[in-house]
């Protein structure tokens, strides 16, 4: 089992240590803490004028350990105490598949970079429009080329939303879970224990929505739709059963499925049913194992036509992209007629033309993936000589990836979001002209989907429906993970 506390001694003694007591000092304007490890909120204006600067740099970039938890553990506290905390929107989602909510889209955020900035930008645009529906995610994939796992991101925007006066619910997700193929076929075992690890590892953190992608296994070479989608929704409900056992007391935490791998061809009702009548079947079995009822997802991606980043062409632009959006309005109506379900899910949206978003509330889509082009604009505001190190960079470092045929423009294009952790450190350290160069342009892009999203004003829905759930983090040593996730299965 793994061991995530320590024990109050030790925790508090962490407290003590110099590089513990140096960031108190510095922080002792904004928060404190007691001699028997109570956390106090001094003054919010000056956590956010100053405070929270510090606490979100040391979390993020600290080569101290206990320095870089306790910021984190104090972000966390700060954040509660201004009325922010990571939760799950599956009751959101739930009262959406009941019908009691209608007419938008919640924009998942993929925030790869300059991670404090874009979270300032989103949660400056969320604050002014009142958006309370909103996620912000990072990929399996993400996590490792970015440079972040899941407690620094957690930590780092909360702090974004605690500078810009943002509060609610924090909805954080852990976006494609995903089953390697190769690796699967491979070692099975091997590939699942690497699933549940990130899952293990995102609860830990607050990742307390998860999309869970075994879509990755369909067979398209099977016979029937039911045995297409057989290992799909088989270690669907057996990852579902394994979220449910490690999420915290008193959150259901809100799982997403998929039935077509993004890129491939559009997901026909046919398949969403088999996928779903089959994962249903597949979580009453796992309940029964369990010996007690396993809540099922919230959510069902599909495929309709885009491709995750877009098709770059060899100049280095995007393709324009024929979306199928009455694949998604009759996906998503079989989703909350039949299963209950919030709706259909739509991934890889962010190069869409700027004129498609307004479509997706108007089907009733309700939720989509957008990461690409915030990388973008922030590639296109850096300083040309950071950018062209970064591309450089690239060159010297991921050959391997490109193809006979790839252009320069196009190799570019598709590689340099691996640049992006090996840099993170040049990117939180930009002259202040240049981040607010960046900042305002991710702001600009953030309120125009908000608004063609229709989520201006959620922020009441939101708390609605999802309380602050309360988790308790005694100390800083509370969020270290000692050990990779436990060998339960359903045969325990």
């Amino acid at each position: 089992m793994v061991n995530t506390a320590a024990t109050t001694a030790d925790g508090l003694e962490l407290f003590s240590r110099p590089a513990v007591r140096s960031l108190l000092e510095e922080v002792r304007e904004s928060v404190r803490v007691s001699d028997a490890g109570a956390f106090e909120l001094v003054s919010a204006d000056a956590l956010r004028a100053d405070g929270i600067d510090r606490l979100a740099h040391d979390a993020a970039l600290s080569d101290n350990e206990d320095r870089r938890d306790t910021a984190r553990w104090l972000i966390l506290q700060a954040g509660r105490a201004v009325g922010i905390a990571p939760a799950s929107i599956h009751e959101l989602y739930m009262a959406r598949g009941r019908g009691e909510i209608t007419g938008f889209t919640v924009p998942a955020i993929n925030v790869r970079a300059a991670s404090f900035d874009t979270g300032r930008s989103l949660f400056r645009a969320a604050n002014e429009l009142k958006v309370g529906a909103l996620i912000c995610e990072i990929a399996r994939s993400e996590i490792g080329y970015t440079d972040q796992r899941p407690m620094e991101y957690v930590a780092v925007l909360m702090a974004a939303a605690i500078k810009e006066g943002w509060t609610g619910p924090l909805f954080v997700q852990g976006d494609h879970f995903q089953v390697n193929a190769k690796k699967y076929k491979a070692d099975p075992d091997a590939e699942l224990r690497a699933v549940k690890d990130i899952i293990r590892e995102g609860l830990h953190a607050g990742f307390y929505n998860i999309d869970i992608d075994t879509s990755t296994l369909v067979d398209l070479d099977r016979g029937s739709l039911d045995e297409q989608q057989h290992l799909n929704y088989t270690l669907s409900a057996e990852l579902t059963a394994y979220v449910r056992k490690y999420e915290p007391a008193g959150v259901t935490v809100s799982i997403g499925g998929e039935i077509g791998e993004v890129g491939t061809e559009n997901s026909t009702p046919e398949e969403l049913r088999a996928y779903m009548d089959g994962y249903v079947r597949a979580l009453a079995e796992v309940s029964a194992k369990v010996g007690k009822p396993v809540a099922g997802q919230s959510k069902i991606s599909v495929q309709s036509g885009t491709t995750h980043g877009g098709t770059v062409l060899p100049d280095g632009s995007i393709a324009d992209v024929a979306i199928d959006f009455e694949t998604l309005r009759t996906l998503s109506d079989i989703s909350r007629r039949e299963y209950g379900l919030a709706g259909a899910v739509q991934h890889g949206a962010s190069t869409l033309p700027q004129s498609a978003f307004g479509n997706f509330p108007a089907v009733e889509t309700a939720e989509i993936h957008l990461a690409t082009n915030f990388q973008n604009i922030l590639y296109d505001h850096l300083p040309s000589e950071l950018r062209e190190l970064m591309y450089e960079h690239c060159r010297q470092n991921f050959q391997d990836e490109r193809k006979p045929s790839d252009t320069e423009e196009q190799f570019i294009y598709k590689a340099r979001k691996k640049a992006l952790g090996h840099f993170k450190r040049d990117l939180w350290h930009l002259p202040e002209e240049d981040r607010e160069r960046i900042r305002a342009a991710l702001y600009d892009q953030f309120v125009f989907l908000f608004r063609q999203l229709a989520v201006e004003n959620t922020m009441d829905i939101a708390q609605k429906y999802v309380p602050l759930p309360e988790v308790p983090r005694a100390t800083p040593a509370d969020l270290r993970m000692k050990a990779a996730a436990d060998d339960w299965d359903l045969s325990d």
